[in-house]
């Protein structure tokens, strides 16, 4: 049985109890309000884009190419292959060609089978397949620094009896400053849009909220095919034309707007 005294106590607890509950509703939905002035206001903001190109002759050309082989062995289509690398290197370090610019991105062999049937007067003579050789290759890839002697390159190496040619693909070699320069032009071409967009729309310029590239993209120009130019003529132009290569950057900006 509780007493009067335990009753007046327990009444207390609850009144403090009480008062503590509604002093933390009314805090929390203070904070609460904070919160939703400060990160749900509305800022206002534009965005626009800029681009910026530049054109620049090409300084390097790339090409690539094959040498295969075919022998009863291996050893044999190796050496065959040798001679003609050797002959192709010659060839190059005469037209000047730096060493370092010549890469051999693979080197193998493969056995080359032909299906043999045993001799009977059946319609489907058992067989099976046998190596009647193998066939050694090499593929090279080769940058060419002086490219006015692309076409005279071009036309020693199918006289070489290389393979697969393929090429030339005009680049720039460093084309990092007019990445730079680019960008640059396409985030000056968004700055004026930006200040003209407002004075038009009769607001003011706050602070970049944001900003993204898209382009910067080199766009080289392809001369025919080494391939397509040995074999219409029977020797390669004595030059190949380069044009200019289109580097060129897209990007966007944000603006807050007051």
């Amino acid at each position: 049985m509780i007493t009067m005294e335990e009753l007046k106590t327990n009444k207390k607890y609850w009144i403090w109890g009480g008062i503590i509950v509604l002093v933390l509703i009314f805090v929390g939905g203070g904070c609460h309000d904070r919160y939703d002035e400060k990160w749900n206001q509305n800022v206002n903001v534009i965005t626009i884009s800029g681009h910026g190109e530049v054109n620049a002759v090409p300084d390097l050309a790339n090409i690539s190419f094959s040498i295969r082989k075919e022998s009863k062995t291996v050893k044999d289509a190796q050496a065959q292959v040798v001679v003609v690398e050797k002959k192709v290197l010659e060839s190059l370090k005469a037209n000047n060609v730096l060493e370092k610019d010549i890469k051999t991105v693979n080197a193998s062999f493969n056995p080359k089978y032909e299906y043999k049937s045993a001799n009977c007067y059946q319609f489907n003579c058992p067989g099976n397949n046998v190596i009647v050789g193998y066939e050694a290759y090499e593929n090279i890839n080769l940058k060419i620094r002086n490219t006015d002697d692309t076409g005279k390159i071009i036309e020693e190496l199918g006289k070489l009896g290389v393979t697969e040619l393929s090429g030339p693909n005009f680049i720039i070699d460093k084309e990092d400053a007019l990445k730079m320069q680019a960008r640059k032009m396409a985030i000056d071409d968004a700055k004026l849009k930006a200040k003209t967009l407002a004075k038009d729309l009769g607001v003011r310029l706050g602070k970049m909220t944001s900003f993204a590239e898209n382009g910067n993209y080199p766009v080289p120009m392809y001369a025919k095919s080494m391939m397509d130019s040995v074999s219409s003529a029977g020797s390669a132009p004595a030059e190949l034309p380069k044009g200019e290569n289109l580097i060129s950057s897209d990007i966007t900006i944000t603006y807050e707007i007051r």
